[in-house]
């Protein structure tokens, strides 16, 4: 379902529950619970995602998480609707940045758990091929977001 890597970070077990939990929710939510899509996650600095963030977007600064979809939505559809799991594929690469996240946590007034677990079924979400710069979509994707938070109960408390 996913593998998680270190750069430049300290591994985590307390990190890896959490990503483990959210995922799991998603991919039950996804119905993809038998498919063969895996994800790489990686957990990183700032210098590191910021560096990422302008190599990929062209956006020389430090952000919060990055995704790297393998499939285009209407490609990912229909796979899913197929149940075409023959073949393990890659559904696509999420980055953290744990300073990010511990930074956003404290703004935000909520915990660590739950500003990691938004990061992740966020980044997942927009492996799935969702994204927010229509408000159309923006409110589809926060919407499904929000299922799966809730269903973990990962509250803003």
């Amino acid at each position: 379902m996913y593998e998680i890597t270190y750069l430049d970070w300290e591994e985590n077990e307390a990190f890896e529950q959490i990503i483990k939990e959210v995922l799991l929710e998603c991919y039950k939510e996804e119905k993809l619970i038998d498919s063969k899509l895996t994800i790489q996650i990686t957990l990183t600095n700032a210098k590191n995602i910021r560096a990422l963030n302008k190599e990929y977007r062209n956006i020389d600064r430090e952000t919060d998480v990055l995704s790297f979809p393998m499939f285009e939505k209407g490609e990912l559809d229909l796979k899913i609707k197929n149940r075409d799991f023959t073949y393990e594929d890659i559904l696509g690469d999420m980055v953290i940045s744990i300073p990010r996240v511990e930074e956003q946590a404290k703004e935000y007034g909520h915990s660590f758990k739950r500003e990691l677990s938004y990061m992740v079924v966020h980044s997942f979400y927009h492996l799935m091929g969702y994204d927010h710069i229509e408000e159309e979509d923006k409110k589809e994707m926060r919407k499904k977001e929000e299922t799966i938070l809730q269903k973990l109960n990962i509250t803003r408390d």
